[in-house]
């Protein structure tokens, strides 16, 4: 779905790939969106140690 908004399923896996220590390419390339996506997805919501998807969607 690249270019519409994240869904809740989109952030939880944002937020898998981080906690298996993924770089933001390889998670964007996972959902098929521009890692600036992604990137500004984590960096709004809690940065890579803070990012909860559940937090991230009610925002």
């Amino acid at each position: 779905m690249p270019g519409g908004r994240l869904t809740q399923q989109d952030r939880q896996q944002i937020a898998l790939g981080l906690a298996e220590g993924l770089a933001y390419a390889e998670i964007a390339r996972g959902l098929d969106r521009p890692t600036s996506t992604i990137t500004r997805e984590v960096m709004r919501n809690g940065g890579p140690a803070g990012y909860r998807a559940d937090l991230a969607h009610r925002a």
